[in-house]
This record gives C-alpha cells, sequence and structure tokens, in this order.
C-alpha cells in the first residue's frame, strides 16, 4: 500500500445558494483557503489518523482536547460547546446483511460558523451520501441554510438508520417467535443472545444521543439558529421513538429468552414424565418376575402347568390397569 493510499480521504463539498463545488485533496493546506469563505464548507475525513487531526485542528482552532477526543474511538455519545465552535460525538450504525450484525462506527463533527468538519473511523461507506446528492442537486432547502442545517442533516441520517436497523431486527425477532414456539434449538438460543446483545450496544449508541439533540434544540448555542431549532425538536422526537422501539425490542427478546428456557424446561418435563410412567408400569411387573425368579425348591407354582401363562397374564393385566389408571388421571 502506498502512502496516498493510507492517508485519510479528505473531500470538500462548498457551497450556497447559487452553486456548489466539491473536491477530495490530499494536503489539509488546502482546506485553509475555505474557513474565512461566507459559503458553506462541509469537510468530511474518511479514516482517523493523529497526524491528519491535528494538522486540521491547527487549521480551524481545535482545543488539543477536542483533537485527542477526535482520534480515540471508544466515547459515548456527547457535545461540547466551546463558543466559536461545538464538538460532537456520535455513533453511526449499519447493519450486515449478509451476518446480521449491527455495526457501528464513531462520528465526530465540529461545527463552526460556516463550517462543519466530520471525522469518520473508517475509509469506505457511510449514511452521508443522500445528503450530498441533495446539495449537488440543489433538492430541498439544504443550500439555502447555513452550516448548523447541515449538522442537523447528518444527524437526522444516523437517526434514521436507527429506525431502519431496527425493522429489521424486528423481522428478525418475529421469526424467532414462530421457530421458538414451533421447534427451538440451541441455535435459536444463541440468535437470542446475539440480538439482546446487538441491542445492549445500540442503546449505549442511542440513550446519550437524546442529550446531544436535547442541548442543540434548546438553542444555547449561538451556532444554532431559531430556524434550525425547530427541526432538532422534531428530531427530538423521533430519538425519542427510536429509544422506545429499541426498549420494546429488548423487552421481547428478554421474554423469548425466557420462553426459550421454559420451553426446553416442559421438553425435560415430558421426557422425564414419559420415562416415569415406563418405570412405574416396570416396578410391579419387576417384582412378580422377581418373586417367580427365585430358586426355592417347594413353591406352589412350580409345578402347575398353566403357571407360566398365568403369570404373563398377570403381568399384561397389572400393565393394562396401570395405563387405564394412568389415562384416567390425565397423567398421559
Amino acid at each position: 500500500m502506498s502512502l496516498r493510499d493510507s492517508y485519510p480521504r479528505i473531500t470538500i463539498l462548498d457551497y450556497d445558494e447559487p452553486g456548489f463545488q466539491e473536491k477530495q485533496v490530499t494536503n489539509v493546506e488546502e482546506c485553509r483557503i475555505f474557513n474565512e469563505k461566507p459559503t458553506v464548507t462541509w469537510i468530511n475525513v474518511d479514516g482517523l489518523q493523529t497526524k491528519t487531526i491535528d494538522e486540521i485542528g491547527e487549521c480551524v482552532g481545535l482545543h488539543p482536547l477536542v483533537r485527542e477526543n477526535i482520534s480515540h474511538r471508544d466515547q459515548r455519545p456527547k457535545i461540547e460547546d466551546f463558543g466559536d465552535y461545538m464538538y460532537m460525538v456520535l455513533k453511526m450504525a449499519t447493519y450486515d446483511e449478509k451476518s446480521s450484525e449491527i455495526m457501528t462506527e464513531q462520528v465526530s463533527l465540529v461545527l463552526g460558523r460556516n463550517l462543519l468538519i466530520s471525522f469518520q473511523e473508517e475509509k469506505e461507506g457511510d449514511v452521508f451520501d443522500p445528503i450530498r446528492e441533495r446539495i449537488r442537486t440543489k433538492a430541498g432547502r439544504i443550500r439555502a441554510m447555513k452550516a448548523d442545517y447541515l449538522s442537523y442533516t447528518l444527524v437526522e441520517s444516523m437517526v434514521d438508520t436507527y429506525f431502519t436497523i431496527l425493522e429489521k431486527v424486528g423481522a428478525r425477532i418475529e421469526f424467532l417467535e414462530e421457530e421458538l414456539l414451533a421447534k427451538p434449538t440451541p441455535s435459536t438460543l444463541q440468535t437470542i443472545h446475539q440480538l439482546k446483545t446487538q441491542l445492549i450496544e445500540l442503546r449505549r449508541s442511542v440513550w446519550p444521543l437524546r442529550e446531544v439533540i436535547s442541548y442543540l434544540e434548546r438553542g444555547e448555542s449561538k451556532l444554532i439558529g431559531q430556524e434550525t431549532q425547530v427541526y432538532f425538536r422534531s428530531l427530538y422526537d423521533h430519538t425519542v421513538q427510536v429509544i422506545e422501539t429499541l426498549e420494546t425490542s429488548r423487552d421481547i427478546i428478554s421474554g423469548m429468552l425466557d420462553i426459550y428456557l421454559s420451553s426446553i424446561s416442559n421438553r425435560m418435563n415430558e421426557i422425564m414424565k414419559v420415562l416415569t410412567i415406563i418405570a412405574t408400569i416396570f416396578m410391579p411387573l419387576t417384582l412378580m418376575a422377581g418373586i417367580y425368579g427365585m430358586n426355592f425348591r417347594y413353591m406352589p407354582e412350580l409345578e402347575t402347568p398353566w403357571g407360566y401363562p398365568l403369570v404373563l397374564a398377570s403381568m399384561l393385566s397389572v400393565s393394562a390397569i396401570m395405563l387405564l389408571y394412568f389415562r384416567r388421571k390425565r397423567w398421559i
């Protein structure tokens, strides 16, 4: 791999209502020309590299702690207001259709007056392509709005992805419920545990997000205009819906785990009941066979011509009577 291939990919979208400019750069110095422009500039960095983060931080004046936080990949969603800019940590979730796994990636946003910088862990793939297309085609109001509205669209796209993922999780839950009622297997239990773990991880990403959006919709920062606050209020309601759906799914998964354990326990009880009935039937038969199997010389029935058939008939009669009794008691 060459040095250029390993270098993080930096793309710039600079736009206003009349037009836009899009390009990919390999030198952070090329970003400086967009600092003082009145247009909205979106700098997206795919792939985290400390050197690049420091260079961009120096270019736009980021606090050293912010640069360090961007480099750390395991942070909970949060927001920090530094006056001239805001720093947000969010979790972007994607669903792998092949492995049926929920993948999360940390996304850091730095919002300035006319600038938005997004830092992503991975070099390929995100959920922001529809936003880029809206900027290119001038669809909707995004080209007429400021950087605060751009930050709203990015956060909204991540929240909408949560809805899509939960829909797919819901479909898996329905399939598992049918399998659980029909014939649960150890693989069913493994899938339930896998879903439960994934939902717990997703919950860690969504719950703190509500606090972030709550801060944005309250308008405590001068970087968020009143017109954009309305959109964040709506987004806050969407986040609450995601949390409620997530909690419902977690409750269903926990209930399915209890159902699985109860189902296995009931199957074991049925097996034990059958074995107990068989053992109970053979107990008197074993007693009779044991008595007549003793080798005493003077047992009265030993010389009887019909002794053997009578003993067999007695055993069959005892078995039949016990089966009728069990059936009458509804034990079988």
